[in-house]
């Protein structure tokens, strides 16, 4: 049996006093696709943070692919090299066209000639359908189309997982259902993701299982039918009855 693509064990997070991760524990198998969700405030940005070291933690584990992101420095590294990110707030670089930001990781951090990151971006902005806007710098763009190009940067490094933090929540309703169509997308390919999100309808069709946490707790976790046609914790059945 090989290790899961994500083994977080028992992970605590504190701000200050604030308490915001308390033993969390989750395990996602390479390709599985897992939705979280939950009020404001409930600790899943920070979670999902941590699963690439953008956020430290102070106690547990984060294990990617078997490889400890509190291991040895290249050990921690080769593990944060197999996750993309994608942010609520896109974080493209404004003073780069989309097609530099797409090649400047590969470029710097894989190595990758100049010519063979270009095309391979090309290519990636072909398939997150904005390869017309490589030119562009994001303020050329529309939400939709920076949150595509923000998806197409992450995939430029050839992560085996992909986390995403509320990707669809700071776009207008009608560029929603662009950037879900390519996530749906990715998730058909077969890519390991965890997303935070408000969308219960990718939700329900995508995941293999939805993920409920509140006060940095995962409450229930279950398959998407399950969770949403006869959750079993009260928690839970309280936050749908707000939301759906």
């Amino acid at each position: 049996m090989s290790s899961p693509a994500i083994q977080a064990q028992a992970v605590h997070k504190w701000f200050g006093q604030l308490h915001v991760l308390r033993g969390v524990s989750l395990d996602v198998a390479a390709g599985e696709k897992v939705v979280v969700l939950g009020p404001s405030g409930s600790g899943k940005s920070t979670f999902i943070r941590c699963l690439n070291g953008l956020e430290a933690y102070e106690e547990g584990r984060v294990l990617i692919a078997g490889a400890d992101l509190k291991g040895p420095k290249k050990e921690a590294e080769a593990a944060r090299r197999k996750t993309g990110m994608v942010f609520q707030a896109f974080n493209l670089f404004p003073h780069l066209t989309v097609l530099e930001n797409c090649t400047l990781a590969p470029i710097w951090v894989r190595k990758v000639p100049r010519k063979q990151a270009e095309e391979e971006a090309m290519a990636l902005l072909e398939r997150v359908r904005i390869a017309e806007q490589a030119r562009k710098h994001p303020a050329q763009l529309s939400g939709g189309q920076q949150q595509r190009a923000a998806i197409a940067r992450a995939l430029a490094m050839q992560p085996e997982i992909m986390l995403f933090d509320e990707p669809t929540s700071s776009l207008d309703p009608e560029m929603v259902g662009e950037v879900l169509q390519v996530m749906t997308e990715l998730a058909l390919g077969g890519m390991t993701m965890v997303v935070v999100t408000h969308e219960m309808g990718f939700a329900r069709q995508v995941a293999d299982r939805v993920a409920f946490m509140d006060a940095g707790e995962i409450v229930e976790i279950a398959p998407p039918e399950q969770f949403f046609t006869a959750p079993q914790q009260a928690r839970t059945r309280e936050f749908l009855s707000k939301i759906l």
